[in-house]
């Protein structure tokens, strides 16, 4: 008991003691107090606003196409399109990838270190309302497979405003891990949010759908708030932290310090563990399981600890993406002189409304480029043309680009990347690449081996692109032409002769390609190592392609025929018996394939993912 006595009276002294030296602390505990017991009865009678999203800003992927609204982002603006109805409707908002597969593709890049735990967002879109409140609830209808969010925010900043702040800030709501709802049907997610010091009208959603088993669809967000937020509410007393209440050097000395000398002896005595007497790789191992925030607070505390956080070789990884709302120009700089070593850089979502300028980031890779082997900058709206001259000057080991969604670059910016001859993964998807700066940078980036073209509707002739591929990039492993609107059978052809280590393809959506033709059982019969094929929405695979899939492709993994009508269950049955590793199938929308037989499959293959989806 005594000691617990001593433990209190020295928590109440030092809380004395802070007090007595900051009157402002003071005088704001009193000013509360005062509006609590005096002004109770002058609260204002506040009306709680309810509106839908007026405009989609931002968003880092959607399934859908950049020239149509079906399974588009854009979807999410407005009065309800299909709530609560349940089920796939292309009327709603639907993101590109779900489950795990993506991520276990060869094609996909390995995680980064120091990736903070509670850091879960995959992909993210912003939505403007017409009237910034103060929220007191946010509602996401969800239409199919719901479960995908995990963080909801709000911006100080008014989208519609001629006069925008200087000081942009970023609000948690709410935050939450990855769920798996127990049933696919339609819900409204509105979970409990938290109070802020602003008005908004900018809400952000970030999702994580790799516990899902297919495409969430979010309908629309419903913000509610009143105009005038109560006034009790801006006088809140906040809970005593105690780690607050210490931190002057005059305190330390008085409950024993961290670090004191004895009188005669060259003795220290420590109260941080002794790590001085620790081995210099020791304490580097022990601070390399730190987060980077941690690790710029931990450097604080001591000249022994500021040299090991300090140490290049903390980072030689650096994921920036889980702090997109708090980097700027001032944190590169700080960061600057430490990343003297770095190879792996992770800046996606940063930056955007002048967080970071293009001046800022340049001064970053000129002192930092060196050594980069990768680089991902995907949804960097801040990039200019100087921004990707500077990498390809200043990074001539850079094996890794990831430019995806970055989609107010100008053309003329990609020119610059045909500098990097050593890239061996180059991320274009949803970007305005245009066909003379690719074929410049095929022709000098011989060593791809994985190529993302997804969504890039300023290409106009696959064929020619292809053709090059073919003839300079031989060891290319995966390509994405994921809505390639005009790729043709000659020169799917002479793709995959040329090009016949491919383990992945994707060509979703690429409705020009007809089976008739042969070219689906030539591709089979040429690429013997295909892992992954998407065939999405062409409706003229048929019997045959599966077939020479089943004869020739034995490693395939995941497979997508949706939409197709001339598929029949033998020809399916066939392809699941010859490919003992295939995980993924997508069957949805195919005529011939009912539910019952998905489930009479999925009894017999436990192992592989059946997909059919519904619309209610």
């Amino acid at each position: 008991m005594f000691p617990m006595l001593t433990l209190l009276s020295m928590f109440y002294y030092i809380c004395l003691r802070r007090r007595s030296r900051s009157g402002t602390r003071s005088q704001a505990l009193g000013s509360r107090r005062a509006v609590e017991l005096g002004q109770r009865s002058a609260l204002p009678v506040t009306v709680e606003v309810e509106q839908y999203g007026k405009e989609v800003l931002d968003f880092s992927s959607h399934y859908g196409s950049e020239n149509s609204m079906s399974y588009t982002m854009w979807n999410l603006a407005g009065v309800p399109n299909v709530y609560p109805s349940s089920g796939d409707f292309t009327q709603t908002a639907v993101f590109r990838t779900y489950g795990s597969w993506w991520g276990q593709c060869a094609s996909a890049s390995p995680p980064f270190c120091r990736t903070p735990p509670n850091f879960h967002s995959q992909d993210y879109l912003e939505l403007a309302f017409e009237e910034p409140v103060h929220p007191t609830a946010v509602e996401v209808l969800e239409t199919y497979h719901p479960g995908s969010i995990v963080k909801i925010l709000a911006c100080s900043l008014n989208p519609f405003s001629q006069n925008p702040p200087a000081d942009v800030r970023w609000e948690v709501l709410w935050a939450g891990k990855p769920t798996k709802a127990l049933t696919p049907q339609a819900r409204q997610f509105s979970p409990s949010i938290r109070q802020i010091s602003f008005p908004t009208n900018l809400l952000r959603l970030e999702v994580n759908s790799s516990l899902l088993e297919y495409y969430t669809e979010l309908d629309a967000v419903i913000l509610r708030g009143v105009r005038e937020r109560p006034i009790l509410a801006l006088y809140k007393i906040p809970v005593i932290d105690i780690s607050d209440l210490s931190d002057s050097e005059e305190e330390i000395n008085d409950v024993g310090g961290l670090c004191c000398r004895s009188g005669g002896e060259n003795r220290h005595i420590l109260g941080n563990g002794n790590f001085d007497r620790l081995p210099y790789e020791l304490i580097q191992l022990i601070v390399s399981h730190l987060a980077v925030p941690d690790l710029c607070r931990l450097a604080q505390s001591c000249k022994l600890f500021h040299k090991h956080c300090c140490d290049p070789l903390q980072y030689i990884q650096l994921s920036l993406q889980p702090y997109w709302a708090r980097l700027t120009d001032a944190s590169l700089c700080h960061l600057q002189s430490r990343c003297t070593l770095l190879q792996r850089l992770n800046m996606s979502w940063t930056g955007n409304r002048g967080a970071v300028t293009a001046v800022g980031f340049c001064s970053f890779m000129k002192a930092c480029g060196l050594s980069l082997v990768c680089l991902e900058l995907s949804c960097c709206h801040f990039l200019t043309e100087a921004c990707l001259e500077v990498i390809a000057q200043t990074c001539p080991s850079l094996q890794e680009l990831n430019l995806a969604s970055c989609d107010r670059l100008h053309p003329q910016a990609f020119n610059h990347i045909a500098k990097l001859s050593n890239l061996r993964r180059l991320v274009l998807h949803r970007t305005k690449v245009e066909q003379t700066a690719l074929l410049s940078i095929l022709t000098f980036c011989t060593e791809l081996r994985h190529l993302n073209l997804g969504s890039c509707v300023m290409i106009e002739d696959y064929d020619v692109v292809v053709s090059m591929l073919s003839a300079r990039c031989r060891s290319l492993k995966s390509l994405d032409l994921w809505r390639c609107k005009n790729l043709s059978e000659r020169g799917l052809a002479e793709l995959v002769t040329g090009c016949r280590l491919l383990e992945e393809l994707d060509l979703g959506w690429c409705s020009t390609l007809q089976s008739s033709s042969g070219c689906f059982q030539h591709l089979a019969r040429s690429l013997p190592r295909l892992r992954k094929l998407f065939l999405t929405a062409n409706r003229t695979v048929c019997d045959s392609d599966l077939e020479e899939l089943a004869a020739n492709c034995n490693a395939l993994e995941h497979l997508d025929i949706l939409g197709t009508r001339m598929v029949n269950s033998a020809s399916l049955r066939k392809l699941l018996q010859s490919c003992p590793q295939l995980k993924l199938l997508d069957v949805s929308f195919c005529s011939q394939i009912d539910s019952r037989f998905v489930q009479e499959l999925s009894d017999l293959f436990p192992n592989v993912s059946i997909k059919k989806s519904f619309t209610q």
